[in-house]
């Protein structure tokens, strides 16, 4: 009889333990989402510190730690146009502490690497669309010869293969504008890399190049200074940052349009619960007046949407880049 006690003790307490350790990870699941965050967010951009990218993400960083509770710490991790930054995010856990605010390149650099260290669909989860911030056609103002847009494409006709254009890197925005330009406008120009805008820019005053499809954020102040003549904006609207700068598809080549975008992202498996807290702090501070101010002084759009539309839009602008880059026989390794 005691032996048959002692058994039913020992079951009941065997039962209680396994019934815990059923309940346990359900509870260990639950608990991240429902307090989250508990610990300081990593958001990643995978550019020098300075740019428009790197602005957004401070500027919306500050805002969201304020709303959250915790610190969101931006670092730098740049190389291989974006690349290297993507690759480290997309092997982070996927619990909402690491975040990465990237550009156009999430699009283009699949068809541009033949070996890419991640797929920018199945590793990654979208959380919103942030900003579009354009870039300008510009020449020298005291060296060219070139006023508007067709100015430029008439010279490109006339000595085919003389006019350059520098941009800031094989890949980049700046680069790619230039290679929709010449195959819609039907020119042939010649592509001058540079490693940065910062150098390329420089060239640029000095004569040493005939155009560039810069950033608005860096040509901005050379454009107001009279150094740089701005001949058209490369996104299907005007900007607010250069009112009286008319689109290039107004300017002569209609239906030209691309348009440099900042997104952000985390690796994918995050919970949905997690994306929506992000996509709404995100997109709140995105109305805040002092983001508005900041956004505005490096030229950016603001934009703003669901990880939906997010996920929608990177599927359209992976399928249109990979075709012209298929099309304009562009590899970078």
């Amino acid at each position: 009889m005691n032996f048959t006690r002692r058994s039913l003790a020992l079951m009941t307490a065997a039962a209680a333990v396994a019934s815990a350790g059923l309940t346990i990870p359900a509870a260990a699941m639950a608990q991240p989402e429902a307090n989250w965050p508990t610990k300081p967010i990593k958001w990643v951009v995978p550019f020098p510190p300075g740019g428009a990218m790197d602005v957004i993400a401070r500027t919306l960083g500050d805002k969201a730690a304020r709303v959250l509770g915790q610190a969101v710490v931006v670092e730098n991790r740049p190389g291989a146009g974006g690349n290297i930054g993507a690759d480290y995010v997309a092997k982070q856990p996927a619990d909402g502490y690491t975040i990465m605010i990237t550009s156009i390149g999430m699009a283009t650099n699949k068809a541009l690497y033949a070996k890419l260290s991640y797929d920018p669909v199945k590793d990654f989860a979208p959380i919103s669309l942030l900003a579009v911030v354009p870039n300008v056609l510009v020449v020298n103002a005291s060296k060219s010869p070139d006023k508007t847009v067709k100015d430029v494409i008439a010279h490109a006709k006339k000595e085919p293969g003389k006019l350059t254009y520098a941009s800031a890197g094989n890949g980049t925005s700046i680069h790619l504008a230039g290679e929709v330009f010449a195959s819609m406008a039907g020119v042939n120009i010649l592509h001058v890399p540079y490693k940065g805008s910062g150098p390329a820019v420089t060239d640029m005053l000095g004569g040493q190049v005939d155009l560039m499809f810069d950033s608005i954020t860096s040509a901005r102040p050379h454009i107001q200074s009279g150094k740089l003549r701005a001949l058209g904006l490369t996104t299907a609207k005007r900007s607010s940052a250069l009112p009286n700068v008319p689109t290039i598809a107004e300017a002569g080549v209609p239906g030209y349009e691309v348009s440099p975008w900042f997104a952000v992202f985390a690796p994918a498996g995050t919970s949905p619960e997690i994306i929506a807290k992000l996509n709404k702090v995100l997109n709140d501070g995105m109305k805040d007046p002092e983001t508005l101010k900041k956004l505005e002084s490096v030229g950016a759009e603001p934009i703003g949407t669901t990880p939906q539309e997010l996920a929608t839009h990177l599927n359209k602008e992976l399928d249109r880049w990979g075709k012209l880059i298929k099309e304009r026989n562009i590899r970078l390794d």
